[in-house]
């Protein structure tokens, strides 16, 4: 079931990110910065369990990033990380923003809902907030994307 975080499932959604953190793929969470933007957020819930999230975090007037993008490996190829992508995509159309991003590794997921690699130079430097945070930085090799919506 897909739907809206809720308080309760920011200790869950944490362990998912930091599992794949913890292997280079994303940047980790803290628990102060998932509470505070446990609005950002949407899950998939089965049975009780957290299998999935994603966040749309807004940047500014026009622009929004989709982050924190993980699923539970037992629940990979079942539609959940399209499922909660779609969510922030159409969120983000409702509310009137005209481009959402991201920065990944998987091009090809994100190709999916139309999303074209762009080069980093073309994101506002507001972007570059969190990457401060990670260790890769300032050599980041991840891919950023952008989607246009209107």
């Amino acid at each position: 079931m897909l739907r809206k975080a809720q308080i309760r499932d920011v200790k869950e959604i944490q362990k998912l990110l930091t599992h794949f953190a913890s292997r280079g793929d994303m940047l980790s969470r803290s628990l102060s910065e998932l509470y505070e933007s446990i609005r950002d957020f949407y899950v998939w819930e089965e049975e009780g369990r957290l299998l999935g999230t994603a966040a749309l975090h807004i940047m500014w007037e026009d622009l929004a990033e989709i982050r924190s993008v993980a699923v539970a490996e037992e629940a990979g190829r079942r539609g959940v990380g399209t499922t909660v992508v779609r969510a922030c995509v159409d969120e983000a159309r409702s509310l009137g923003l005209k481009r959402v991003f991201c920065l990944t590794y998987k091009p090809d997921f994100f190709a999916k809902f139309g999303m074209r690699i762009v080069d980093k130079s073309e994101l506002p430097h507001k972007v570059w907030g969190d990457c401060m945070k990670c260790v890769k930085f300032p050599d980041c090799d991840e891919i950023a994307m952008i989607l246009d919506l209107d």
